[in-house]
C-alpha cells in the first residue's frame, strides 16, 4: 500500500510557526554524537544517500546540509510502494545499499529478516519519547530493538457528512453497534444512502481497524513469530462487517474507485473510516463536499474505551551495512524530532509528522474542512490513542490473501471469518516455505 500524505494545503498551517523561528537543535531531542561513535572516522564530511519518494525531501535535506558541513546527506528519489521495498532488498543483498531508506512500517519486518537495516537501540532509544507508545511500537516489533525512526503516520478516525447527519436527523455513532443502527436508519429514511461500504480491496483499512479492537497479527517469542491473522479481534471485526453487508445496510463498493468517488462527491455515502490523509483525498475525490465532512473518533467497541488503529504511514531506517551508523541516526533523528524539521516534513512534503510535537504545529484547519477549526487539536488527540502494531515479514502476501478471500466472501456474501481464516492460512504456509521459525 502506498503511503497517503496530507494535503498540500496543509502546509499553510506552518505560516505562523515558522515565521516565529523554529531553530535547529531548538528544543529538539538530544542527538547522538556521531564523532565519538566514529573516531575512525576518515578526513573530510560524513557523506550519506538517502532514498526516500516523500517530495521536496532535497530542500529539507538542503537546511541539514547547512547547518552540518560535517555530516553531508544525498536524497535520492524513489517511486515508493512494494517496488520501492524491493529495490531495496536487492540492493542490501548485493551489498550497495544507501544509507538511509524511508521505509513504511509494513515493509520493516522484511527489511529486518534480511539483516538489511541496522538496530538503533543503542543510539536512537533516547528519541522514543518524541512519539506516542502505539507510534513507536512500529519501530521496534515489539521487542527490545529499534529498527527506525517513525516519520510520518496514519492514525483512523470517522470522516462524516456533518450536513447529512443534521438532514436525516442522525448522531455520530460512538459505538460500533450504534453504527450499525444508524446505517439501518438511514437506509430506512433514504434507500439511495448508505452510511458507509466495506472494501475488499483495501487491506491496509482492515488492518488499521483490526488493530483498534486489540489484534496481533504477528509477535516474536524469542527466535520465532507467532502468527494470528486470525485472532479473535480479528474475527470479531471481519464477522461485524459482514454482517452489514450480507443484511444490504451498508454498500460493498471498493474505495478509491469512480463509484465509490462519485457517492462520496453526490451524498449516497456519509461515512469514511479513514486515516489522517484523509482530506487530501476528499478534496480530490469529492470537491462538492468541501465544508461539509467533519471528524470523530472512530466508533469504539465498548462504551467507554478510546482506541484507534493505523493506515499507513513510514519511517527512516539506517542500513545494516552503513560504514556511517552514528552519523545516519543523528540524521534521521533530526529529521524525525527536530522542531524545524517536523515543520519543514509538514510544508515540504506535506505529511503528518509521527512525533506528537509535529501535530502542535498545525493549528489552522485544511480549507476542505474549514467548517471544523479543531481538525488539527482532534486529530492529535485521536493519533494519541492508536494502538500498537507488529507487522510480520510477509506483508504482502497477507495482503495478497485479503484481496482474494475478501472478493470472493463479498460475491458469495458467505462470512467474512473464512476469509480470516484464508488470510491465516496465506501467512502461515508462506512463512514456512521460506524457512522461518513459527512458535507453536
Amino acid at each position: 500500500m502506498r503511503t497517503h500524505r496530507l494535503a498540500a494545503a496543509a502546509a499553510a498551517a506552518l505560516a505562523t510557526a515558522l515565521a516565529a523561528g523554529c531553530s535547529t537543535g531548538t528544543g529538539a531531542f538530544q542527538e547522538p554524537d556521531a564523532a565519538a561513535a566514529q573516531s575512525s572516522a576518515p578526513a573530510g564530511p560524513v557523506k550519506l544517500t538517502y532514498w526516500t519518494w516523500a517530495p521536496n525531501m532535497d530542500k529539507i535535506v538542503k537546511v541539514w546540509n547547512e547547518a552540518h558541513p560535517d555530516i553531508q546527506v544525498t536524497v535520492s528519489k524513489q517511486a515508493g510502494g512494494d517496488d520501492a521495498a524491493a529495490k531495496y532488498l536487492t540492493a542490501a543483498k548485493a551489498g550497495n545499499p544507501p544509507d538511509l531508506v524511508q521505509a513504511e512500517y509494513q515493509m520493516l519486518p522484511s527489511f529486518v529478516a534480511a539483516d538489511a537495516v541496522a538496530d538503533l537501540s543503542a543510539e536512537a532509544g533516547q528519541a522514543k519519547a518524541a512519539f506516542s507508545e502505539g507510534t513507536w511500537g512500529q519501530v521496534t516489533l515489539g521487542t527490545d530493538g529499534v529498527y527506525a525512526i517513525p516519520q510520518d503516520s496514519g492514525p483512523m478516525m470517522l470522516y462524516y457528512r456533518q450536513d447529512l447527519f443534521e438532514k436525516y436527523g442522525i448522531e455520530v455513532p460512538k459505538t460500533w453497534d450504534e453504527y450499525a443502527e444508524t446505517a439501518r436508519t438511514v437506509r430506512e429514511k433514504d434507500p439511495k444512502v448508505f452510511l458507509g461500504t466495506f472494501s475488499s480491496k483495501d487491506p491496509g483499512s482492515f488492518a488499521g481497524l483490526s488493530q483498534q479492537a486489540g489484534a496481533q497479527w504477528w509477535s516474536i517469542s524469542g527466535d520465532a513469530w507467532k502468527v494470528a491473522v486470525n485472532d479473535a479481534a480479528t474475527v470479531k471485526v471481519a464477522d461485524y462487517w459482514g454482517g452489514l453487508v450480507k443484511e444490504g445496510v451498508i454498500d460493498d463498493q471498493p474505495y478509491f474507485t469512480p463509484e465509490w468517488n462519485k457517492a462520496l462527491n453526490d451524498g449516497t455515502l456519509l461515512t469514511w473510516p479513514s486515516a489522517v490523509w484523509g482530506p487530501g483525498v476528499l478534496s480530490s475525490n469529492a470537491p462538492k463536499g468541501k465544508g461539509k465532512w467533519a471528524i470523530a473518533p472512530l466508533p469504539q467497541w465498548s462504551a467507554g474505551e478510546n482506541f484507534s488503529g493505523f493506515w499507513g504511514g513510514s519511517s527512516t531506517a539506517v542500513s545494516a551495512k552503513t560504514p556511517n551508523k552514528a552519523a545516519a541516526v543523528k540524521f534521521a533523528t533530526w529529521l524525525n524530532t527536530d522542531p524545524q524539521a517536523l515543520g519543514l516534513l509538514i510544508e515540504e512534503a506535506a505529511i503528518y509528522p509521527a512525533a506528537t510535537r509535529g501535530g502542535e504545529l498545525l493549528t489552522e484547519a485544511p480549507e476542505y474542512f474549514s467548517n471544523q477549526t479543531d481538525f488539527w487539536q482532534q486529530a492529535a488527540a485521536i493519533s494519541a490513542t492508536a494502538r500498537g502494531f507488529t507487522f510480520g515479514p510477509n506483508v504482502n502476501v497477507t495482503y495478497d490473501a485479503f484481496k482474494n478471500a475478501f472478493d470472493k466472501a463479498v460475491q458469495e456474501r458467505s462470512a467474512f471469518s473464512g476469509a480470516v481464516q484464508r488470510m491465516q492460512d496465506a501467512t502461515v504456509a508462506d512463512m514456512q516455505k521460506s524457512g522461518f521459525q513459527l512458535a507453536r
